[in-house]
């Protein structure tokens, strides 16, 4: 399953800018709409497009591997 790691790439810039960073300023500087960033947050396995993951890279100044990480999910077993 994709994780989106934007919680922590908000408290990092948070972090480095010293003030808060919330989800309705990255999506007025990233015309994403603020309920997408929030299901990206909140949602494990979100499904969402390259358009959103390019605009994110370009705001945060990274690459999409630094956005999204594959993690393996765990299967039941009975």
């Amino acid at each position: 399953m994709i994780r989106f790691r934007l919680t922590e790439l908000i408290a990092d810039k948070a972090f480095k800018e010293r003030r808060v960073v919330s989800l309705t300023e990255v999506a007025e500087a990233t015309g994403i709409h603020r309920a997408t960033l929030s299901k990206m947050a909140n949602q494990p396995g979100a499904n969402i497009g390259t358009e959103v993951i390019d605009k994110l890279c370009r705001y945060f100044g990274c690459q999409p591997g630094h956005l999204l990480t594959y993690v393996e999910e765990e299967t039941e077993q009975s």
